[in-house]
């Protein structure tokens, strides 16, 4: 299986704590050494970082670690290959381009037996997680437009995602840029940091923060992952077959589809 992370926030912030902790997971404190990435937006622009080795050891992750890039949503994906070849193609978050905007889509998970209809968005890689990404933007170019209410477009999102969990397992990461739609079937977390914020320390490396020093008072910030990242906070847990919408840091629409 794979590690996802992503933030919200209801101003630009770095992630350099939480990914810090993320990264060595990847073929050091954890298994999924088969490839990484990132995507920030910055206004409907995205900055991605990708590479097909382990994250642990990688110049290019050390300096997203240590390079501030501050933005309002980002989503992460550490590898551990079960379908696909370890390669870039392969590599996590995928990103498409729907009604003048960007999606990126990260995913947890196996369904080996998924098969997409042809359409409008293909897979350029071999694995299913890409697959189901271009089947959700195929979905949606037929359904919706870019006029459709966000309720709407909602709707669909957690009618697809209760279907492929009936087929496997499906952790899901999607973002327009506005928005940011969180599915589980078995792991995912959550914090949401606002003031008075305090200290945290990092399960995977010898890492402290002290977010009052690095924030205002009216800073919103939430951490969506696979596992907890840190081992003095209460992380809010989701239950299998829970979704929540995140904009702003806050949870703006949340319920349960079950396979």
């Amino acid at each position: 299986m794979c590690e996802l992370l992503a933030m919200s926030a209801n101003t630009p912030t770095d992630l350099c704590f939480s990914f810090t902790g993320l990264t060595r997971r990847g073929g050091e404190t954890g298994p999924h050494k088969d490839g990484w990435g990132v995507a920030f937006y910055e206004g409907k622009g995205v900055r991605a970082f990708h590479e097909s080795g382990a994250s642990a050891s990688s110049r290019i992750a050390e300096v997203v670690q240590t390079h501030p890039i501050k933005s309002e949503v980002a989503i992460c994906h550490i590898r551990q290959a079960n379908v696909g070849e370890i390669c870039l193609a392969n590599t996590h978050p995928f990103i498409r381009e729907l009604w003048g905007r960007y999606w990126v889509f990260a995913h947890n998970g196996q369904l080996s037996s998924f098969h997409a209809p042809q359409g409008f968005y293909e897979p350029v890689g071999t694995t299913d997680s890409e697959a189901m990404f271009c089947d959700i933007l195929n979905d949606l170019r037929q359904h919706c437009d870019r006029e459709t209410p966000v309720d709407e477009v909602l709707d669909r999102l957690v009618a697809l995602a209760r279907n492929y969990a009936s087929e496997g397992v499906f952790n899901l990461l999607l973002s327009n840029g506005d928005w940011l739609f969180t599915y589980c079937t078995t792991k995912m977390a959550s914090i949401t940091r606002r003031a008075p914020f305090g200290p945290a320390r990092l399960k995977d490396a010898d890492v402290t923060v002290d977010f009052e020093s690095e924030t205002t008072p009216d800073d919103i910030v939430s951490v969506i992952v696979t596992e907890p990242l840190t081992t003095d906070e209460q992380w809010d847990i989701y239950s299998p077959g829970e979704w929540r919408l995140w904009r702003g840091g806050e949870v703006i629409r949340s319920g349960y589809a079950l396979a």
